[in-house]
């Protein structure tokens, strides 16, 4: 493991970072931190009373806390659009974590722009929204992207023939495949990066078994009850599963192209440590192939080519 009982993260002072899905569990957990450490935060949602009291518990906390709240829908290219014209005053921005998701929606539903929902939220609109934040993390001195997958992604897979699953709806397959997408984007990410000369690190990381609201938001019923159970036993705080997520995002230990997670036993809780990446997200071929077709679905690009 490359963590200790309490994550010790660097001083952030200076730097800027925006978190998305910053309300609640994991993203205000590593909005808290972050603002801890002194950095400026974005916090971002889509409810405004949420974010709104969250700006406020963080001031609590951390009197003198350098937080702002902006509202971003991430199932809308539009709302994506706006935040990211809306961000470009600040002209520069270090740190970018896309953590909002939703889990196994139990019924097939589509974001604002025709997307399936998991497929659409979890994965697309972190997609376009790295695109067109990508001139300002330009402008860092050593700017970092840090995608939230899942263990999920562990038995998904890119199905090219239904990305959008209309024709066969499944929660669990909607989100494996959502969560292997993001992970797939990371590397990606990194790689061309790299190819264009720039000193971008890209990385991911996972909370394992975290408790926080997704369950009940997602799947419900006895799988959330289950979880609810089995919780004490497996789990862990949201506190603690935003461990590995701050650890990719400051640590000078965390490496370009890497993806962390709980170092315990299944990787379901613990401290931060390398985490398995499956032979499907290493697939540079199937990346290549997702992050064209994610710029046309999108209408993003990325302009990498500028070295």
């Amino acid at each position: 493991m490359v963590g200790s009982a309490q994550l010790e993260i660097p001083s952030q002072l200076g730097r800027i970072a925006v978190v998305t899905g910053a309300t609640g569990g994991l993203g205000y957990e590593t909005a808290l931190a972050l603002a801890k450490a002194d950095a400026e935060v974005v916090l971002t949602g889509r409810d405004d009373r949420k974010g709104r009291a969250a700006i406020e518990r963080i001031g609590r906390e951390v009197p003198g806390a350098k937080v702002s709240y902006e509202h971003l829908d991430l199932a809308s290219l539009f709302s994506i659009a706006d935040f990211s014209q809306r961000m470009h005053a600040r002209q520069i921005l270090d740190l970018l974590i896309n953590n909002a998701g939703v889990m196994a929606l139990p019924r097939r539903t589509t974001t604002a722009d025709g997307f399936e929902a998991q497929f659409g939220t979890n994965y697309l609109g972190h997609f376009a929204l790295t695109a067109r934040l990508m001139p300002l993390l330009h402008h860092a001195s050593a700017p970092r992207v840090v995608s939230v997958s899942s263990l999920a992604h562990r038995t998904g897979f890119i199905d090219f023939d239904d990305l959008q699953g209309a024709r066969a709806y499944s929660p669990w397959k909607a989100y494996g495949q959502s969560k292997l997408a993001c992970l797939m984007f990371a590397l990606e990410l990194q790689r061309r990066s790299d190819a264009a000369g720039h000193n971008l690190m890209s990385n991911a990381a996972h909370p394992g078994f975290s408790r926080t609201s997704l369950f009940a938001s997602g799947p419900g019923g006895l799988l959330s009850l289950v979880s609810d159970l089995a919780a004490p036993f497996f789990g862990q705080s949201a506190a603690e599963g935003a461990r590995p997520i701050l650890f990719a995002a400051t640590s000078p230990r965390a490496k370009p192209g890497a993806y962390y997670g709980p170092g315990g036993i299944g990787e379901l809780r613990g401290a931060p440590g390398p985490a398995l990446i499956m032979p499907q997200a290493r697939n540079v071929a199937e990346a290549a192939r997702l992050w064209d077709i994610s710029e046309k679905l999108t209408e993003t690009s990325f302009n990498l080519g500028d070295g």
